[in-house]
């Protein structure tokens, strides 16, 4: 699926643009400007380049702190991935883990979870490497620009293709604000933090379709990329795993299938 960077472009989170830029101490006047620079330079490409977008819904159920992708709904293809997720272990936390909004197998309820990726034209991370100020203000349009696909690639999600949502009714404002059922947990953000899940996600949905590649690392390139999951649940919510102790290293390390030194280096910012 693609869009238009005029299609997408409304979807901008313009706070994290601002934070990205380094704008905190910037006076209004010159914060304006540096907005409406950016602005015309979305018009100025607005038919030239495009972002993408890539999802598929999957039945699913959980099992433990894992969330097990059955199938892809509307196709009998047996098959059996492993989502490994993380429990907040910090005294004081809910201790919540994503696979708590997901039903287990032997629960009358039919969980269903979307795994989704969003990018831009690689195009848009190399056409002004003559410029370095242009290159930057380019960049963090494209980066901007990714995260706008994924809120838009979600909203139709919602209402048409899953369609759990069909009869919301949100301003760009409202989705902005996180005010549509379920959540969007983004690989690497605080309730998804191990990179390295990158390479489970690539398998189900097979990200080259749109274009992104992964490093030997679980980075995507273009880097201005998004992957993740959509959980529909009206009662999930986002949080931060945090730290976690080598008890729970090691059981992720096994649940996912890779050396403990190797998830360690996925997870370095979660370890004490």
């Amino acid at each position: 699926m693609s869009f238009t960077v005029s299609e997408v472009a409304p979807y901008i989170n313009w706070i994290y643009f601002f934070h990205a830029w380094g704008t905190a101490h910037m006076p209004p006047l010159d914060k304006a400007q540096l907005q409406a620079e950016a602005e015309q330079r979305l018009l100025r490409y607005g038919q030239r380049y495009h972002a993408h977008g890539l999802f598929k819904v999957f039945r699913a159920y959980s099992s433990g702190d894992d969330i097990i992708v059955s199938r892809p709904f509307g196709d009998d293809t047996p098959m059996e991935v492993r989502i490994p997720c993380l429990r907040q272990q910090q005294q004081g936390s809910e201790c919540l883990c994503l696979s708590d909004f997901i039903a287990p197998a032997n629960s009358s309820y039919q969980s269903r979870v979307a795994i989704f990726a969003t990018t831009v034209d690689d195009a848009m991370e190399h056409d002004f490497d003559d410029d370095p100020y242009e290159k930057m203000m380019m960049q963090l349009l494209a980066d901007r620009l990714a995260e706008a696909a994924a809120e838009r690639l979600h909203e139709k999600v919602r209402k048409v293709y899953w369609g759990y949502a069909r009869h919301e009714h949100l301003s760009i404002a409202e989705m902005l604000n996180e005010r549509w059922q379920g959540i969007r947990p983004a690989v690497g953000y605080p309730s998804l933090p191990d990179a390295s899940l990158n390479f489970v996600f690539n398998h189900l949905i097979n990200f080259r379709q749109i274009g992104i590649r992964l490093t030997d690392s679980g980075a995507m390139k273009p880097h201005a990329s998004v992957s993740g999951m959509m959980i529909s649940h009206p009662e999930a919510r986002y949080f931060s795993v945090g730290t976690i102790g080598e008890d729970q290293l090691n059981d992720y390390a096994h649940r996912r299938g890779i050396p403990v030194e190797s998830i360690r280096k996925f997870l370095a910012s979660n370890l004490p």
